[in-house]
């Protein structure tokens, strides 16, 4: 990684927790819709990047959360779960290109981009919200907050990406 890809990084992290804990908590849609928009540090993580700093990082993003939420480590054990799980999700995701490292994301066909995206975002929310339900007796509940969190955080994300993507001219 570059000096910009660690001040990028560095920056995107600090805004993200910010922006998650001072805005987006305070998003509640019927009791149980919430965008995660936190994760979009992991999902935009450089591919080449170390995976083990990107393991740490996602954990300290989840604690980071934890700590403003008080929500017991639910928030880091979902991101070191998609930060370790990430490698493989690309590769299904975007196949060849992934194991060539000829992949950037924001460049990526977009059905690719939304598969990556949809998967990583819907495994960190069932991981979340299984951890913070911890019931077999609302697996209901379960569903319903990962399946309709999980879209608003897709949709907040795509919006995400397309307002910052750089205009090639």
């Amino acid at each position: 990684m570059s000096n910009n890809d660690i001040f990028v990084n560095i920056v995107r992290f600090i805004v993200l927790v910010f922006l998650q804990v001072l805005v987006l908590n305070n998003v509640n849609i019927a009791g149980y819709v919430n965008p995660y928009l936190y994760i979009f540090f992991i999902i935009m993580y450089p591919l080449d990047g170390n995976k083990g700093l990107l393991i740490f990082l996602s954990f300290l993003l989840g604690l980071s959360i934890d700590v403003f939420e008080d929500s017991g480590g639910v928030h880091a054990a979902a991101c070191s779960f998609i930060a370790y799980i990430r490698p493989v999700v690309l590769k299904y995701s975007f196949g060849v290109s992934y194991e060539y490292n000829s992949v950037k994301i924001k460049k990526a066909d977009p059905m690719e981009r939304l598969t990556y995206i949809s998967s990583l975002v819907l495994m960190h929310h069932f991981v979340m919200f299984s951890l913070e339900i911890f019931s077999i007796n609302h697996i209901g509940l379960l569903f319903t907050s990962t399946l309709f969190s999980g879209i608003f955080t897709i949709v907040v994300m795509a919006c995400t990406m397309i307002l910052f993507n750089k205009k090639s001219a």
